[in-house]
């Protein structure tokens, strides 16, 4: 069967503003144009739209989503069993969520009491398992099982003091860095502050820390795409520069 923009628009729940721009980014082309200017899809086309839709749903931009569909070894039943077990994860991570929701209302009512760890172990649960699904079979091979899971055991037991901490140096290592980086030197009194806060960060994630190991996902910033664009949205080469400013601060 075939679509035109308009009814390929209607069937997917988007706007033929977004298909056009799928068009002309190269992500979804038409099958054909007609002799009226129309856009003409295709089955092709609409499995493809499907697949983009799935991988958008689970947040990934639209230029990797096209990189990953146009990889020679792209299979799509692969690929939604995939989006399959991601959905499933994140049903679970909602489902948590709102048990905890759920469970502070009832603290709150006088229905029932809970302690300042069990206030945040959803949120908790939800960050272990986001990790996991996006760099845990990476860090797994890097690391170790044992490694790995002690540190997620490390943080499940955080307090609420310690996540909010945590969650403090996170974006204060995001601060302390883009200044850095604007300044450009990674040896640079502040480049070392935010490696400093950077260590202060990794502690409240590891059991132990070495500079051997600080230098190692140091590196994995640069070597993984997906670290990679973490720091690179701060500034386009910031994951180069902090990898080089934690040479210098762990030697």
């Amino acid at each position: 069967m075939e679509y035109t923009i308009n009814k390929l628009a209607k069937l997917a729940g988007l706007s033929t503003r977004t298909l056009r721009w799928y068009d002309e980014c190269g992500l979804l082309k038409p099958e054909r144009i007609a002799e009226n200017g129309y856009r003409i899809y295709g089955q092709a086309e609409l499995d493809r739209l499907q697949q983009i839709l799935f991988y958008r749903a689970l947040g990934v931009p639209l230029a990797e989503i096209g990189q990953v569909l146009e990889a020679d070894d792209f299979d799509a039943l692969t690929a939604l069993e995939g989006h399959l077990a991601a959905l499933r994860s994140k049903k679970a991570q909602l489902e948590r969520l709102i048990g905890n929701a759920e469970q502070s209302i009832k603290c709150m009512r006088g229905e029932l009491t809970m302690s300042d760890q069990e206030k945040f172990e959803g949120f908790k649960q939800k960050h272990l398992a986001e990790n996991e699904a996006a760099y845990g079979a990476e860090i797994r091979e890097k690391y170790g099982d044992e490694t790995i899971d002690r540190s997620n055991a490390k943080f499940k037991g955080m307090t609420e003091a310690q996540y909010a901490e945590a969650q403090r140096l996170e974006q204060a290592v995001k601060d302390a860095l883009k200044v850095a980086f604007e300044q450009g030197d990674p040896a640079g009194e502040l480049a070392q502050q935010a490696c400093d806060l950077h260590r202060q960060w990794l502690c409240y994630f590891w059991d132990s820390y070495s500079p051997k190991a600080h230098i190692g996902i140091a590196q994995m910033y640069v070597d993984d795409p997906r670290f990679a664009a973490y720091y690179n949205e701060i500034s386009p080469g910031c994951a180069a520069f902090l990898q080089d400013a934690i040479q210098v601060y762990c030697s």
